[in-house]
């Protein structure tokens, strides 16, 4: 199993080293860069094979502030949280980035038990949003493998209605009904219709 990544991009290279020092201990995989641009070339190299990961990025850089690296890094549809350091004439412009989709920031200096709860936060949050994309993913794909005649008896499961009354619907017998069903739940992984019907609801909320 892969350890959870940390992004670490400072310009100063003791604090790069004591933070990757920091997180090593504690049981994260840490790639460390010295500047926006080497670490936005990284990013760009994955392809969109994104992972879970988060990024503690510094927010005074040169020649690449730690504000354009985020914005450069949102244009490529990274989905990383990523969590500003800041000094503390910084602090207005790390609001700023938070309201602009930013993690969070944490003012220097901080405490490393404060940091790490936050970097764990931070990919707890991360790994969810990654399972719920697959989910409505797999619950698109499964979609798509039904049937006409599927599909025809799914939105009749989904409006309640029970076996016979669909077969009266369709023009077919309950045991064909009970058939599709069958096919239909197995395809949608799910045991029930009430379980089908909260399901499309979801899909429907992220389309």
């Amino acid at each position: 199993m892969t350890r959870p990544r940390v992004h670490i991009v400072d310009d100063d290279p003791d604090i790069r080293d004591g933070l990757a020092w920091l997180f090593d201990s504690r049981g994260f995989q840490c790639a460390t860069w010295d500047g926006g641009p080497s670490f936005l070339d990284g990013a760009r190299a994955l392809n969109g094979d994104w992972g879970c990961a988060v990024v503690l990025l510094d927010m005074r850089m040169a020649p690449l502030s730690g504000s354009m690296t985020f914005e450069r890094l949102k244009a490529l549809s990274c989905p990383w949280p990523v969590l500003f350091l800041t000094g503390h004439g910084d602090v207005g412009t790390a609001v700023a980035a938070v309201k602009q989709g930013a993690w969070d920031f944490l003012e220097k200096p901080f405490q490393d038990n404060e940091l790490v709860d936050r970097v764990q936060q931070a990919l707890a949050a991360a790994s969810a949003a990654q399972q719920d994309d697959s989910e409505t993913q797999r619950l698109r794909q499964a979609l798509l493998s039904l049937s006409p005649r599927e599909r025809e008896v799914l939105d009749e499961l989904v409006r309640g209605h029970y076996n016979k009354n669909i077969a009266d619907h369709l023009g077919i017998t309950p045991r064909t009904v009970e058939f599709h069903r069958s096919n239909i739940f197995e395809k949608m992984g799910v045991s029930s219709a009430i379980e089908l019907a909260h399901k499309l609801g979801r899909l429907q909320s992220t389309s």
